[in-house]
């Protein structure tokens, strides 16, 4: 199968003036070689497309491809993961993972959390914050957790974060609305173990491939899994793949109420009597096969990278099958 392969490069904004933290979310050499290799050991032949200014110039020029693997997490906007899968669906060319809706929704964590209290899915209560002057209108107790409403890889979530009184909140709210140019969503703490639950597949058909405790070693901020700690991972966390039907089930749920789709993680949070309740969910996960979670949580299970990605393959080829099952006859 002929598959062309969309990323952004992080070297490639770093060398156009960006920062480390604005391109945390970008991908690396290493991520994109390990994709070609494992495709190609699929059988499969890969075309590197890049970014969306590439994959646009060459959309124009003709080019066309059997299916897209797409891991970019684009630029720009509360919608910018689903800016590629967009544009390949206007042109017509099957992609991997969710579709543009479920990605845009999924992004802003307030809207997911509508989504998932509407569906019985267990989520904190939370409030958003779009000025300062929204602070003193949040009537949740406290303590609180705060974090910018579009953000992943841990992006804004930081010591800060854990919030005790008015003046915190008003003084973490500041500097995120300042710096981040979107709402903060505020919740109420949870203060229980935390997990990330790798899923394949789509919507109510979905998999649990495991489910993954995050420990945070002494060395690591308490307050969560920040972004500090997930950037230096190796000395502040521990990952432990254990069992947890209830985390597991959660997670399931929370998958199939977005109706995502191929492979992904919902991150799962338990209260202080060991409830497990959504916290997000990632639909575009990071494959790098040394630090992403889901690979790291693969790895635990025994389940190898090639595997993951030939998976998440034929998860795309099923529904693309499904969905020309249900064209009307010419």
């Amino acid at each position: 199968m002929l598959i062309g392969l969309t990323y952004n490069l992080r070297s490639e904004y770093l060398s156009r003036g960006f920062t480390a933290e604005q391109v945390a979310e970008f991908d690396c050499e290493e991520t994109v070689d390990a994709l070609d290799a494992a495709l190609t050991r699929g059988g499969h032949e890969v075309i590197r497309i890049g970014n969306l200014e590439s994959l646009m110039a060459r959309l124009l020029n003709g080019e066309r491809w059997e299916l897209v693997f797409n891991i970019a997490e684009g630029l720009n906007g509360a919608g910018r993961e689903a800016q590629i899968p967009a544009l390949l669906d206007a042109f017509g060319i099957p992609h991997t993972f969710s579709d543009t809706e479920v990605l845009a929704v999924a992004l802003d964590k307030s809207l997911t959390n509508a989504v998932m209290k509407s569906h019985g899915v267990p989520a904190a209560d939370s409030a958003i914050v779009r000025t300062m002057s929204d602070c003193a209108r949040v009537k949740l107790e406290y303590p609180l957790f705060a974090k910018p409403v579009a953000e992943g890889t841990s992006r804004g979530i930081t010591a800060m974060s854990l919030i005790h009184d008015q003046q915190e909140l008003s003084r973490y709210c500041h500097s995120a609305l300042a710096t981040f140019k979107q709402p903060v969503l505020v919740e109420r703490y949870l203060p229980g173990r935390e997990f990330t639950v790798g899923m394949l597949g789509n919507g109510d058909d979905a998999q649990v491939l495991g489910v993954m405790e995050v420990v945070l070693l002494e060395q690591a901020d308490a307050s969560g899994y920040t972004y500090d700690n997930k950037q230096q991972y190796e000395n502040r966390v521990d990952y432990r793949i254990v069992d947890e039907p209830d985390v597991a089930q959660v997670a399931k749920q929370a998958w199939s109420a977005l109706n995502c789709q191929d492979a992904g993680r919902v991150d799962i949070r338990m209260d202080a009597a060991g409830k497990p309740h959504f916290l997000e969910v990632n639909p575009l996960a990071g494959l790098n096969p040394s630090y992403s979670d889901l690979c790291i949580l693969c790895r635990l299970q025994g389940l190898s990278y090639d595997w993951l990605i030939t998976s998440i393959v034929a998860s795309a080829c099923q529904r693309r099958r499904s969905d020309a099952s249900l064209e009307p006859d010419a």
